[in-house]
């Protein structure tokens, strides 16, 4: 039997209580195409709250720079932890907040609160997710909150009431914890009936022994300060024509809890007892996702038209076959779960990555990295694309559907995509060659007939093809293996160990060719020089071992070698990059898969032949063995970056201070450069800025970086040739410009054009383009010796090329990561005084372009009069960001003139409408009044205004209603001039 509930389109069917298998009319249909489009639903929470007199306070970030307790921003609460304490300032807008709403971005994956592993298995796990919310700081409490939400579900999305069920605290008398009455009796005031309003054990949470609390039942992000918190839920079933009472709280799918009411009261003293907080607050949480699937009649979240887009995008990029939205044993070819995880982690990872995180190894940075990885798997297994650039073609669609709620993520998508392909590069180069050695490791095991695979063999894809663990341990649960856990941490220590051993023989006893050797090789024609044209291309190359070199001799093979020695390694070509002209070596790994992983920590040339030194981790090597040559692109993506930039300056020096800088040394190091030169006089500090000014412009440019072998000769007579005086270089020369294809130069040498940009000899490494170096900040001037000075200068790439609230925000987020660097102490200082600079220059910077745009909206108002004098009346919408001291100017500025004036002022950003008027002697003697007039406008614009019968002010939340509002005060104004 089913049944139809018309205003929310929700579908009925009567099955047993204890059956829980999904209605088969429920599962996964086609796009969404009825009313509650996933933008619906969260456009009509905003205006439910708005209309309740909520501010709206945009979601914080992702990432939480400002509370080191946390990998990701996990609930909507956190940005409010001033207020929970009490420590915000009373004075400050955070500080005069009552209520509040938003939907704020939640990241569960790494820590506490990690979904990352269930993500893809089920319809409801996800990584990212939103939280939509409302709180009241000290103002209205449990009744008021109860009504609110129980309004919102029943009469603004018609969800029928008697599929909802609410919990209660059921109160702990042993622990002096009474019942919470007072919710209870507040549902019951609803009109819900009694057997829907449950009394539970877990709706109560104290984190502490002493502290602020009340009844909760979820983990909440306020372990800060110890609340005891009571909490009422609200359920909702799928399935409905039943009684699902006992099916609350008990993990059953079709009965989910959809909204959480979170009443901060309690404050447990020293001896025990409960006293109530001077003030009281409500928290309150709705899983955006769990509410859309609910409205659309789908039950699961991934059957939504929130993932159905990203879907879309997907088989487009890959043409798997559609989506079925199966599940466990039934998604028989896996395609389904990779849609979902695909789907889930291109959007934490647009977000994290526009909020400022970035993958690397180390806490939220090794999180992203995972998640990347993790994915990538899946679209190369599963769904059979190739990587590389697949996440950030994917990107777009999820900035397509949700930058209108978070615009962020529109300002950030260059940077995204440069990082998303980055590191997609980067696994790509090992993925498939792990998964043949995964492969080898799963057959060996069940062919031992164990179900546990070697924890040596799973550290070995980590260390040396870059498996996250989680991925590993996901790729043999899908054979129904597990991993020895004992023996994988035990390697896990062992590489410790021995990398800090490593470390300490590469800086007292580094391999080395010396006179003697370097003879020896010219005599031996088995040993060629080395071919490493390929340090200029991405990726690895295939090589051929062909010396090995250990205690002064070349050997045959590493077996008589003890473990953990370091030695040379001399292959036929390589793709590392030995260190020269001031750019430091590459590190990487020389490899035989399955067999053997040498890890290269240094790499130096000696007369043409690259010589690796390193370590054994496994395996053997001997001459004639075939490897795989993969140097660190993490590492050398910086490396480039310094190296383009240390050209730049050394132009930039020559156009300030004239053509007597000559080169006298650099050091390009991945996190700072370094460049010696010949000057007299320590440069001034004007000097200093325009040459740090005129090298962001060079960055700004974004010019191509072009790199090609030229006749020795011949480029010796470029125009504008910067190279090293006395350095002896190869004929042919390489040949490094900026702007120009080196070809282009070859055809005319003395065009006096190729003196306005950087023309010099280089064997290094060089980004693509200027662009890729991001910012670029001189850290110290100094002498170094007589008539030479030294600049040591790094990249700030949180920062670009940025202005105003996007750069403040940069400002932050680096400081913050600054006073976490390990780093020297000295190099912090200074780059903390760089950044006070950076700070006071940017401030000057808001401060003078709110002047200009003060000046000019006044100046507007004044023009507006000259040319039409006997206007009355001055209406405008300004391009001030909302900011009401310029409305309150040029208001002045009406009084002066004696003329009316109503102003209004868009903050997109801030979700808010600014507007004030004046109303001169005249209109005010024909029945203008100030306070009606604004509080006209407030009828269209929604929020608050007063003011005096003169002049009145406000601020509106209807920002799409701007242009009504202004037509409403010309009508008002007019009615009382007919």
């Amino acid at each position: 039997m089913r049944r139809v509930f018309l205003h929310s389109s929700l579908l009925r069917s009567r099955r047993p209580s204890h059956h829980i298998t999904l209605p088969l009319p429920l599962r996964m249909s086609s796009s969404y195409d009825g009313p509650w489009t996933a933008r619906k639903v969260r456009e009509e929470f905003f205006n439910y709250f708005r209309s309740k007199d909520h501010t709206f306070v945009p979601s914080s970030s992702t990432v939480p720079y400002d509370d080191p307790t946390l990998l990701f921003a996990n609930a909507g609460m956190n940005q409010y932890k001033s207020i929970f304490l009490g420590t915000v300032d009373p004075n400050s807008e955070r500080g005069k907040l009552k209520r509040a709403f938003n939907s704020q971005k939640c990241i569960r994956a790494g820590g506490k609160h990690n979904d990352l592993e269930d993500v893809g298995k089920d319809s409801y796990h996800h990584t990212f997710f939103e939280m939509l919310g409302n709180w009241s700081f000290g103002d209205y409490f449990k009744k008021e909150a109860i009504e609110f939400s129980w309004d919102l579900l029943t009469n603004v999305y018609g969800l029928p009431k008697d599929r909802l069920y609410v919990t209660y605290y059921a109160g702990d008398p042993q622990n002096g914890i009474p019942t919470d009455e007072e919710a209870k009796q507040h549902w019951l005031s609803q009109g819900i009936s009694p057997d829907h309003v449950i009394a539970s054990k877990g709706n109560f949470w104290e984190m502490g022994a002493t502290g602020p609390c009340g009844p909760c039942r979820c983990v909440s992000p306020m372990s800060y300060f110890t609340p005891l918190i009571f909490l009422s839920e609200i359920h909702f079933d799928r399935i409905g024509g039943r009684n699902a009472a006992h099916l609350v709280d008990g993990d059953d799918p079709n009965v989910l809890e959809i909204w959480n009411n979170v009443f901060i009261q309690f404050n447990r003293d020293d001896d025990g007892s409960l006293k109530p907080l001077p003030s009281r607050h409500v928290d309150t949480g709705m899983g955006f996702e769990r509410l859309v699937s609910v409205l659309q009649n789908k039950l699961s979240n991934y059957d939504t038209d929130v993932f159905s887009p990203i879907f879309t995008r997907i088989q487009e990029l890959t043409g798997a076959r559609p989506y079925s939205g199966k599940f466990g044993n039934d998604d028989v070819d896996g395609i389904d779960t990779a849609y979902r995880v695909v789907a889930d982690h291109v959007r934490t990872l647009s977000f994290a990555l526009s909020d400022g995180g970035v993958p690397n190894n180390v806490g939220r940075g090794y999180v992203l990295r995972r998640i990347l990885r993790r994915g990538s798997r899946y679209v190369r297994k599963k769904l059979g694309a190739p990587i590389g650039s697949f996440f950030s073609s994917l990107m777009p669609v999820v900035v397509e559907t949700m930058g209108d709620a978070f615009p962020e993520l529109t300002k950030k998508q260059g940077d995204i995509k440069e990082i998303l392909d980055e590191e997609e590069e980067s696994f790509s180069r090992t993925l498939d060659r792990g998964e043949k050695l995964f492969d080898q490791y799963a057959t060996r095991t069940k062919d031992l007939g164990v179900n546990e695979l070697n924890g040596a063999d799973v550290w070995r894809l980590y260390d040396t093809y870059g498996f996250p663990v989680d991925l590993t341990r996901l790729m043999a649960a899908e054979l129904r293996l597990g991993i020895n856990e004992k023996e994988f941490e035990d390697a896990q220590e062992h590489s410790k160990l021995a990398s800090k051993g490593s470390f300490k023989k590469d800086k007292a006893d580094l391999v080395k060719l010396d006179v003697h050797d370097l003879a020896a090789l010219e005599k031996n024609d088995a040993i060629p020089k080395t071919d490493d044209s390929f340090k200029f291309q991405l990726g690895n190359v295939t090589a051929t071992v062909k010396g090995i070199y250990y205690h002064k001799e070349f050997i045959s093979s590493s077996s008589g070698i003890p473990a953990d020695a370091n030695f040379g390694v001399l292959l036929d070509r390589t793709s590392f990059y030995a260190e020269a002209g001031g750019q430091e070596y590459d590190t990487g790994n020389i490899v035989i898969d399955g067999a053997t992983d040498f890890e290269v920590t240094n790499v130096q040339a000696y007369n043409g032949y690259v010589l690796h030194t390193g370590s054994l981790k496994y395996g053997q090597l001997s001459v004639d063995d075939e490897v795989i040559s993969s140097y660190d692109e993490l590492r050398r993506w910086p490396l480039r970056s310094n190296h383009t930039a240390t050209h730049i300056l050394n132009f930039c020096l020559r156009e300030v201070l004239g053509d007597h800088i000559d080169q006298k040394g650099s050091l390009v190091a991945p996190t700072k450069l370094r460049f010696d030169f010949s000057h007299k006089a320590q440069i001034s500090l004007p000097e200093l800025a325009k040459i740090e000014s005129m090298s962001i412009d060079w960055i700004r440019k974004n010019v191509k970086v072009y790199g090609k072998d030229l006749d020795l000769k011949t480029a010796h007579k470029i125009s504008g040739l910067r190279a090293v005086f006395g350095e002896a270089y190869p004929d042919p020369v390489r040949v490094v410009v900026l702007g120009y294809d080196v070809d282009e130069v070859a055809k005319d040498i003395d065009n006096p054009k190729w003196r306005s940009t950087s023309v010099e000899f280089c064997g290094g490494t060089h980004v693509a383009k200027t662009g890729d170096i991001k910012d670029f900040v001189i850290t110290e001037e100094s002498g170094i010796a007589k008539g030479i000075r030294r600049i040591v200068a790094v990249r700030l790439e949180q920062l670009e090329s940025t202005e105003g609230k996007e750069k403040d925000t940069g400002l932050k987020v680096l400081s913050v990561e600054l006073g976490q660097a390990d780093i020297s102490v000295l190099l912090k200082a200074e780059l903390k005084d760089r950044l006070a600079t950076l700070r006071k220059s940017l401030d000057k910077q808001l401060k003078e372009k709110e002047n200009a745009i003060n000046k000019a909206a006044v100046n507007a108002l004044v023009t507006f009069f000259e040319e039409k004098p006997d206007s009355e009346v001055y209406f405008a919408i300004l391009e001030v960001d909302g900011n009401a001291k310029i409305l309150q100017n040029v208001v002045m500025q009406g009084k002066k003139l004696c003329k009316t004036v109503y102003v209004f002022s868009v903050d997109a950003e801030g979700g808010k409408v600014a507007h004030a008027n004046y109303v001169s002697e005249s209109a005010r003697s024909r029945g203008l009044d100030a306070r009606t007039w604004a509080s006209k406008v407030s009828d269209i614009l929604g929020g608050k205004a007063g003011g005096k019968e003169d002049g009145a002010q406000g601020v509106g939340v209807n920002v799409a209603q701007v242009e009504e509002a202004l037509k409403v005060a010309r009508v008002t104004f007019s009615s009382k001039y007919n």
